[in-house]
């Protein structure tokens, strides 16, 4: 065989053997593909069968009786009542533990959260009375904590999401634990939870155990529950940061299981999309606190909140959440 013959076949072999290994490449490219974008959207249909799940309509319907129409996270500024309450597995009943109201704006990509003591003396309307404000969600649910935090503050919450001790530890796990700096070192005992925890002071990265235990613990916290509460915003600031932030799910079944049985809102799977959209971007969360007197009556323990602090607060809520007007509330 002449040498320019062979030469000629050795041609026409390199394009078939390119034309193999892109064929193989592609192979490779697609089934890499469908397996990815299976376990992507088994994750992503998981989540909304879980958010499924976890929704509860309210009694009022999609939208704040302060609300002339519906508000839409993604185009609107919007309120979320974050309720945590004192019980455990399966058990979406009994006290708020704690109560953070956050106003977010997607406008400026901001923030603002402000606690509200659960001892707060405040006038319930479904009652009418007045009593602690943690006593509202046994009383009545989430529909009386609404209702009476609406009228408090003299804003619409738009949304509310209710999640007890399980829920917060297994959320907490689940994204890899929050990053706070602790002001003081804390030591706290729940026999039923998480026996006693101790945690230094400075800056730590908390598991869900230690996020509750620092959420929790007031005795040793000389501001008491105004410490308290302000710990709670630095956990619910550092979740909204790690889940902007948040690439992949270490413990996802679980996560979705507890979700299902220990967390209760009236979001949406889009409403929460649409909200970690501007997440990412977010340049600004403040925090507002209250300021109030000991108060005691027929030998019980409330915090009166000033009327100027509270006067103030709603103003400052009001404006980040655009509203030109409102009905009048105040205390009774």
């Amino acid at each position: 065989m002449s040498e320019e013959l062979q030469r000629s076949r050795r041609q026409e072999k390199r394009p078939s053997r390119i034309k193999k290994l892109f064929k193989v490449a592609l192979l490779f490219f697609l089934i890499t593909f469908i397996v990815t974008g299976g376990v992507l959207g088994y994750m992503v249909y998981q989540v909304q069968s879980a958010t499924n799940s976890s929704q509860a309509e309210l009694e009022r319907g999609d939208k704040s009786d302060m609300r002339d129409e519906a508000v839409d996270p993604v185009d609107d500024p919007v309120s979320i009542l974050f309720l945590g309450l004192d019980s455990r597995e399966d058990d979406l009943s009994g006290r708020t533990d704690a109560m953070v109201l956050a106003t977010f704006n997607p406008n400026d990509e901001s923030v603002k959260m402000v606690n509200i003591p659960r001892d707060s003396y405040v006038y319930m309307p479904d009652r009418d009375t007045n009593d602690k404000i943690n006593h509202a969600h046994a009383y009545g649910g989430v529909t009386s904590t609404i209702n009476t935090v609406e009228h408090m503050l003299d804003i619409p919450v738009d949304y509310v999401v209710s999640l007890n001790f399980t829920a917060f530890v297994e959320i907490i796990d689940t994204i890899g634990g929050v990053e706070v700096d602790v002001p003081m070192p804390i030591a706290d005992t729940d026999n039923a939870t998480y026996g006693t925890i101790e945690i230094e002071e400075g800056l730590q990265t908390l598991n869900g155990e230690e996020a509750l235990a620092y959420s929790r613990m007031r005795k040793q916290d000389p501001r008491g529950d105004l410490g308290r509460g302000d710990r709670q915003k630095d956990i619910i600031e550092a979740v909204i940061h790690q889940s902007a932030s948040f690439r992949t799910i270490t413990n996802f079944n679980s996560l979705v299981d507890s979700m299902e049985r220990n967390l209760s809102t009236n979001l949406s799977f889009g409403n929460m999309v649409s909200m970690h959209s501007y997440a990412n971007d977010m340049n600004d969360i403040e925090s507002l606190s209250f300021e109030g007197d000991d108060y005691n009556e027929g030998g019980v323990y409330y915090y009166r909140i000033r009327d100027e602090s509270l006067a103030d607060v709603s103003s400052t809520l009001k404006e980040h959440l655009e509203i030109t007007s409102s009905t009048t509330a105040s205390q009774e």
